[in-house]
């Protein structure tokens, strides 16, 4: 139980450093950007778990950087880098 509140929890961090960075972006581009890929990893990460626990009917959807595929932890990878570049700018 512990482990899974602190996985949890991690996503959590991520949306909170996401919607930090969001908030501190100097241009409207980079708010978007922020925005857009924190709620992307956020809203698929707690699908993946709500399908998990049984609260909503199976998806296919992985749960980002744990789930097994290439294409799935290359694009959650590029998305997170992408998030730290707008993060790195905004001073």
């Amino acid at each position: 139980m512990w482990g899974a509140l602190l996985f949890a929890g991690g996503f959590l961090v991520i949306a909170w450093r996401g919607m930090r960075i969001h908030f501190r972006a100097p241009d409207d581009f980079g708010r978007f950007v922020a925005l857009g890929v924190t709620t992307m990893v956020v809203v698929q990460a707690f699908m993946n778990i709500s399908v998990v626990l049984g609260l909503l009917p199976p998806k296919g959807i992985p749960l980002p950087l744990v789930s097994y595929g290439g294409s799935s932890l290359l694009s959650t990878l590029m998305l997170l880098g992408i998030l730290q570049s707008v993060g790195d700018h905004s001073g």
